[in-house]
């Protein structure tokens, strides 16, 4: 039972302090009847943004698990972008995601909801439940 215990505890505090960001936007995956939308496109502009200003991969957490259809929610790390990299990143970021929602089928496709104005901290990621990495 107390190795049972020790691992459990070793494996979630290795998640916990591998979180590199303190600060995280939130783009949130929200399904009608047919499924959440595509995450290709925001994932593009990840890569793209990353190689225009020569950053290393972003820090995208994934919480999973939130409606019948597969609602999740991403988090990204924004700590590493300076003031004007941040400013270009969430225009750029509201940009795709406005033009994802407004090319889906309106009675069938999901919706990505980013509100640039919500910036999550990681004291607050440490109560959220169904938390991983995201894997792009």
């Amino acid at each position: 039972m107390k190795k049972i215990v020790l691992a459990t505890f070793l494996l979630c505090s290795a998640f916990f302090f591998s979180q590199k960001s303190m600060s995280y936007v939130r783009i949130s995956y929200g399904s009608i009847c047919c499924g959440t939308p595509s995450t290709k496109p925001v994932t593009d502009y990840l890569k793209k943004f990353e190689k225009s200003n020569k950053l290393r991969a972003f820090e995208i957490l994934e919480q999973g698990g939130l409606g019948r259809e597969g609602e999740f929610t991403l988090y990204i790390g924004t700590d590493k972008l300076n003031k004007k990299q941040k400013t270009a990143f969430t225009k750029g970021l509201q940009s795709v995601i406005t033009s994802q929602n407004k090319t889906r089928i309106q009675n069938s496709d999901g919706t990505v909801d980013f509100d640039p104005a919500v910036t999550v901290h990681k004291s607050d990621l440490a109560d959220i439940k169904n938390l991983t990495i995201y894997k792009k």
